[in-house]
């Protein structure tokens, strides 16, 4: 029988047998109407039920969600079909720009070194080539030579000082002696001028945070006349000092020799070379000052840009001729762990020894962590990718300006993320607010992306389970939750397994970010007490009930009431020295002091706090006694 009403007697349906009865759908085209309705009416009697109009489901009685508004239900559906993405899923993939030019490196190792074995020969080379180098850089750098006459300079680290804050030195700083006539030679790495306090620091009624610690330095710094010997207080960061008096160079880091110069009665506030140091006018028992006529290098070279550019050239190398993402990765993985751990931005250690046992020991850990970063983010990015100049640019650049956090990302005015940095940092609220708008911007376009893939609804929940672990360690009590730079990376790289050219950037900064994070800090946990997050800062502890000061000519007399449990003693510092410890049962609570047995007269600051054993707490704010007699009260508020 001929075909009838267009179709054939192999395509016509028996009366009695219901369309979801059939054998399925003959072979179509894709743009077939007819496949469409069959392939939705299937997939409906699949689902359980048959292939009605929306509006007609949601009207019968067992229709559960009849009290969400339509709109809504509207909303919801399209968002639903939306999230699936598309059927096929478009897996992402790089297309070279000038294909035949980034694909040359290939070409050139399938040319020139076609066997397996040749391949490896060649990165074996490479890697003991790499190795060597920076072995023998560092070791030289480590060796320097000796300073004439006063022996081989001591490595300190760019916070190192000579006095203890608060009441650390003891009574009169008798554990920070000697004072004077001692010297000792001692040499500083780079970039120590971005080294700042991150818990306000007292310098008599003033505060330091957030900027270097210098205090003093040399007045005379005109032309007409020969530049004064700079002098400064012992607090004072020795390197920073150095950099500020010419010492040494910031850039190249550098050694001197420092000379302890005793008492001194007043510490001016000086600009040189880009550091303002603070002002103090009243006496200090202890100071130093640097030895002159001597090489500001002596001897000395910081390692970090010869090894960066070391460093550079071979995983750039490596980047160019290698299409393997597993050989890539670990390598450039490894190379900048060690260059970010012992040269770019060390731990506070001072001897190579005991910082290359700290960078292996943090090396291990990392390393398990990067292999899952490997594994479901780094693989399927990388692999397949021929774009080697795109892959060299984007990935390798990202990762070394995130391995480089310390320069690159050093202006930017949030030094930790914790909500007392953010609210008292000045910049650091607009600053905040620009890094999230930016990340949520990023966010946007990958997940586009992983829509295009399939995958937006796996990693939706992926992230919701993130999310809701941060909240539960929000909620979990007296512990705050910390967000460093090694967890920001880890909750963000999932999100960046597609094959794309913002995806390469994104991936390689954040694992930078990564490797910059725990070589530096190790892996610091992710919840923390109030105590660990404040380090050395003010701990709002109670402070001494102070009574009016009596003033009697050249004596001054300070009285309070007794300390409150746990409390049992009060420190006194005079110029932010500690002249005096009061405990239960050893005399009455008040204290004298005299301007005739401890120097000319001039202007006193005094902080007293409570005591538990030797340990102080808060301190309170500077109360002056100026050279005229007079008192001027402490302004509420603790110090430290």
């Amino acid at each position: 029988m001929g075909p009838t009403n267009g179709r054939s007697d192999e395509d016509a349906l028996p009366s009695e047998q219901a369309p979801w009865q059939d054998d399925g759908p003959q072979p179509s085209t894709a743009d077939s109407t007819d496949l469409h309705v069959r392939s939705s009416a299937l997939s409906d009697i699949e689902n359980g039920h048959a292939s009605l109009p929306v509006w007609l489901r949601e009207s019968s009685k067992s229709f559960h969600w009849k009290w969400v508004p339509l709109p809504v239900r509207h909303l919801a559906r399209h968002t639903a079909a939306w999230s699936k993405g598309p059927d096929p899923p478009q897996i992402q993939s790089i297309t070279p720009f000038f294909p035949y030019v980034q694909e040359m490196p290939l070409r050139l190792v399938d040319r020139y070194l076609p066997k397996k074995i040749q391949k490896v020969e060649a990165l074996i080379t490479l890697y003991a080539a790499w190795l060597l180098t920076f072995v023998l850089v560092l070791r030289h750098s480590s060796f320097s030579g000796e300073i004439e006459g006063y022996g081989l300079p001591a490595p300190i680290w760019c916070g190192a000082n000579l006095w203890s804050k608060g009441n650390g030195c003891e009574l009169d700083g008798s554990k920070c002696r000697p004072f004077d006539n001692a010297t000792f030679p001692f040499s500083c790495p780079a970039n120590c001028a971005s080294v700042e306090v991150l818990n306000p620091y007292a310098v008599g009624d003033q505060e330091v945070v957030y900027c270097p610690l210098v205090i003093g330095g040399s007045e005379n710094r005109t032309r007409l006349l020969p530049p004064e010997k700079p002098i400064y207080r012992a607090d004072s960061f020795i390197c920073q000092a150095a950099i500020h008096a010419g010492v040494i160079s910031n850039a190249k880091g550098g050694c001197g020799v420092v000379s302890m110069t005793g008492k001194q009665s007043a510490f001016p506030s000086v600009l040189g070379h880009s550091i303002q140091s603070y002002q103090f006018d009243a006496t200090f028992p202890k100071s130093f000052t640097f030895i002159t006529g001597l090489s500001s290098e002596c001897g000395y070279s910081d390692p970090r840009w010869p090894l960066l550019g070391v460093t550079v050239a071979f995983t750039t190398l490596l980047s160019m001729f290698c299409d393997s993402a597993a050989i890539f990765f670990s390598s450039v993985f490894i190379m900048l762990f060690f260059h970010v751990g012992l040269v770019s931005d060390p731990p506070n250690i001072s001897d190579y020894p005991s910082l290359t046992s700290l960078i292996v020991e943090r090396f291990l850990p990392a390393a398990f962590v990067a292999y899952a970063i490997y594994r479901f983010c780094v693989k399927p990015q990388l692999t397949g990718l021929t774009a080697q100049f795109e892959k060299t640019i984007l990935w390798l650049g990202g990762a070394w300006v995130g391995s480089l956090n310390n320069y690159t990302f050093d202006k930017l005015p949030i030094q930790r993320l914790t909500p007392h940095d953010i609210q008292s940092q000045p910049g650091a609220i607009p600053t905040l607010c620009v890094i999230v708008i930016s990340i949520f911007l990023i966010a946007l376009g990958q997940i586009w992306y992983l829509r295009l893939e399939g995958r937006f609804r796996r990693y939706l929940a992926l992230y919701a389970i993130m999310a809701a672990s941060l909240l539960v360690c929000v909620a979990i009590p007296s512990l705050n939750l910390r967000i460093h730079h090694y967890i920001l990376a880890l909750l963000l790289l999932p999100g960046t397994r597609m094959q794309t050219r913002p995806g390469l950037l994104y991936q390689g900064l954040l694992v930078g970010l990564f490797i910059s994070g725990v070589a530096r800090w190790g892996f610091d946990s992710i919840l923390q007490t109030s105590a660990a997050l404040l380090g050395d800062g003010q701990t709002n502890s109670l402070l001494p009930n102070m009574t009016e000061p009596i003033i009697e000519m050249a004596n001054i007399t300070f009285g309070w009431s007794l300390p409150p449990s746990p409390y049992d003693g009060v420190s006194v510092l005079v110029n932010d020295v500690e002249r005096h410890r009061w405990y239960y049962g050893e005399g009455e609570p008040f204290y004298t002091w005299s301007r005739t047995q401890k120097g000319r007269p001039g202007k006193e600051y005094f902080r007293f706090g409570y005591m538990i054993g030797s340990a102080a707490g808060d301190y309170s704010k500077a109360g002056i006694w100026t050279m005229e007699g007079n008192w001027i009260p402490m302004q509420p508020g603790p110090s430290r």
